[in-house]
């Protein structure tokens, strides 16, 4: 059972970029995953882990934090294994490691606390420069 995150680099403030989280195992065969709930989190040094989004099993379903709301946004392709997160006009408030994180999928949509997840990823740093 694997999570991988990737495409974190170092990107200027209002700029872009896409960071990926690819499930394998068999856990996350193709028919599993789309049961899954995903949500990306991120953590920078001195503070603690935050939600950022989550994306219910069927992408119907979509929630963001406060501090990302209108920047970034969530999306996956189950046929892929393989849940987005579009990051857009960048701060550098948003540099951390970004985690993804899987649950099965829940009754009242993706949770928003770390406690509730099950299968977490190595994260991928993603660094703004001002």
């Amino acid at each position: 059972v694997q999570l991988q995150a990737s495409g974190g680099g170092l990107v200027q403030a209002g700029g872009s970029l896409r960071v990926s989280c690819v499930a394998s195992g068999r856990t996350f065969s193709t028919y599993s995953f789309s049961t899954y709930d995903i949500a990306w989190f991120r953590q920078s040094p001195g503070k603690e882990r935050e939600f950022v989004a989550a994306i219910d099993w069927s992408g119907g379903s979509r929630k963001y934090s406060d501090s990302v709301k209108g920047r970034f946004t969530i999306s996956r392709d189950n046929a892929k294994n393989t849940v987005y997160l579009q990051m857009d006009a960048v701060k550098p408030e948003d540099t951390a490691v970004y985690y993804c994180a899987a649950v099965t999928a829940q009754v009242a949509g993706p949770p928003l606390y770390s406690s509730k997840y099950n299968y977490w990823g190595q994260g991928t740093l993603v660094t703004v420069s001002s």
